[in-house]
């Protein structure tokens, strides 16, 4: 008799369903390899998006004709890598990272991608960096990924409309924890974060909005997907 607790065996059959799609369709790619296993090596925390998450991504910002995105939260660049690919060659990624040994990290990353000409990395508290970027009077951003600290939330869906333009597409990633976010009750800051996330993509009239519940490799999360309206 098998002793395997039941998410266990779900995580596992996700995980399974994961590596099937990624050797279906997405193509073995040495420099996102080379990412992920610098990013371990530099002790990072293995918290990077999913390979198929990644294509996701990479597609939004296709089917969009993304010129201009904006990342909060680089880590080790990897989703930055898939973002700034969709980008033609004039285009432009501004990330934001908090730490100064991620960013080193996802530099390396970016440069042996061949993507330094347009990637920007900001370090710094991504709230004043978002601040500074308004003080810049930078352009409006195409597309949004916001993936950083999760209490923050509210405050980054804030700064991304402030920061963009009708059509925008702004994505925020793990929006679901697992379930968690429907326990009100949850003392957790990140779950907290995100019911206001929630609240507020709910009934910003400048926002037309769903979310995506994922398993597979990264359990049970999902993706906020709002786009900014006329």
């Amino acid at each position: 008799m098998s002793h395997e607790k039941p998410e266990e065996k779900n995580n596992e059959l996700w995980t399974a369903v994961d590596t099937y799609i990624t050797q279906n369709l997405i193509p073995t790619d040495p420099i996102l390899d080379e990412t992920l296993k610098s990013n371990a090596e530099a002790g990072l925390p293995s918290i990077d998006v999913s390979p198929t998450q990644g294509k996701f991504l990479h597609l939004l910002a296709t089917i969009k004709g993304a010129n201009r995105i904006l990342e909060v939260g680089t880590l080790g660049g990897y989703s930055t890598i898939w973002l700034a690919r969709a980008l033609p060659t004039d285009g432009k990624l501004i990330t934001l990272e908090v730490s100064p040994k991620h960013a080193e990290v996802a530099a390396k990353n970016i440069a042996r991608a061949g993507l330094t000409s347009r990637v920007e990395q900001r370090v710094g508290p991504a709230l004043d960096s978002l601040a500074q970027l308004q003080a810049e009077h930078a352009a409006p951003f195409d597309l949004i990924f916001i993936d950083a600290d999760k209490p923050n939330n509210p405050n980054y869906l804030d700064w991304a409309l402030r920061l963009s333009h009708p059509g925008t597409i702004i994505i925020t990633d793990n929006v679901i924890r697992e379930g968690g976010i429907i326990n009100a009750d949850d003392p957790d800051p990140a779950i907290q974060g995100t019911r206001r996330l929630f609240e507020k993509l709910g009934t910003e009239p400048r926002l037309e909005a769903t979310a995506l519940q994922t398993v597979g490799c990264k359990k049970h999360d999902g993706f906020a997907i709002a786009i900014v309206k006329e």
